[in-house]
């Protein structure tokens, strides 16, 4: 296996491209479809006596454009199988109907957040014009929790992850000891929950459930999308779940100064945003808020939500 870093300006940067050569060639994730990161997908994988046209299949661990956004390319260039989760395979494949969802779902929520019509039209507009980023769309074989993928002499087993988006999947390989993980899990930041995918319903229960479930694979080191091997992977789970307990006590503690909507909420956590983070502050706010509504300790008066209980947190986001 090699390991292709790739830039990424657009977003959190440093992202991961993994070669797997042998009998056949498999690439996991293939980074933004930007002009420089396809440049440096060409020449890496030059270095390694291929181009795009020598990529046999491209397993995608989610849709987010800098994962999936030049798998399109390298499939018309190569007639690769392109496998994805099928929660995520209409978005990869462009459909106008799952776009339209979407965008529908993100102007419903920003609104319900309480995002100001400025910012809000600012969102939109770097949304349209960050467009081109998602590349070109890919026809996809929809993969489900607990399928195997044969990748040459190597089987990668989905393990269906979501939170961060709905269709992430981490692959075990290495008989269940290592896995690549995509955005499951990250090295120096915490994945955004909330934001990244507005289509997740109840998006903190459900990444914390993920996160539970990569504890109790409990590997020995896994490879995310972004930056470095993680070498004690069940720590690092642990510590994000515990991570967002301590988010969820400043959520409270904002709350209890009176009524706030998921705007205020982002702003008393993060401060100011911009670009892409427009839409993670809030959305993050708004994960943590409803998780807290869906567990009975606020209760939502229109936009805002309102402190109605003092939680155990512990018993509301229990250790993993």
């Amino acid at each position: 296996m090699d390991v292709i870093s790739l830039g990424n300006e657009e977003f959190e940067g440093r992202n991961n491209a993994y070669l797997l050569d042998g009998e056949t060639t498999t690439l996991v994730d293939t980074g933004i479809a930007t002009a420089r990161t396809r440049t440096q997908l060409r020449e890496s994988l030059a270095e390694r006596g291929y181009g795009f046209s020598g990529i046999d299949s491209i397993v995608l661990t989610h849709f987010h454009p800098d994962h999936a956004g030049l798998a399109g390319e390298i499939q018309a260039a190569s007639g690769a199988t392109v496998y994805a989760h099928v929660d995520d395979a209409p978005l990869i494949e462009r459909d106008e109907g799952a776009l339209a969802e979407l965008d529908d779902r993100r102007r419903t929520l920003f609104e319900q957040w309480g995002m100001p019509d400025a910012e809000r039209e600012e969102l939109l507009a770097f949304l349209d014009s960050h467009e081109g980023i998602a590349g070109e769309p890919a026809r996809v074989t929809r993969i489900e929790d607990g399928d195997g993928i044969e990748v040459g002499d190597l089987v990668l087993e989905t393990v269906h992850t979501p939170g961060h988006a709905a269709g992430l999947c981490c692959f075990e390989f290495s008989e269940g000891r290592e896995a690549f993980v995509g955005d499951a899990i990250l090295p120096v930041y915490t994945p955004n929950v909330g934001g990244a995918d507005v289509r997740v319903e109840a998006p903190l229960e459900r990444y914390l459930d993920s996160l539970r479930t990569l504890v109790a694979r409990d590997y020995e080191r896994v490879w995310p999308g972004h930056r470095d091997v993680i070498e004690e992977p069940t720590e690092r789970a642990r510590f994000i779940v515990d991570h967002h307990r301590e988010r969820t006590e400043r959520v409270l503690s904002v709350l209890s100064e009176g009524p706030a909507n998921a705007w205020a909420v982002s702003a008393a956590l993060f401060g100011d945003l911009e670009g892409i983070h427009v839409m993670h502050g809030p959305g993050e706010a708004f994960a943590h808020l409803d998780h807290l509504e869906r567990n009975g300790v606020v209760e939502r008066d229109g936009r805002e939500y309102v402190l109605v209980d003092d939680p155990d947190l512990e018993a509301l986001i229990p250790p993993a």
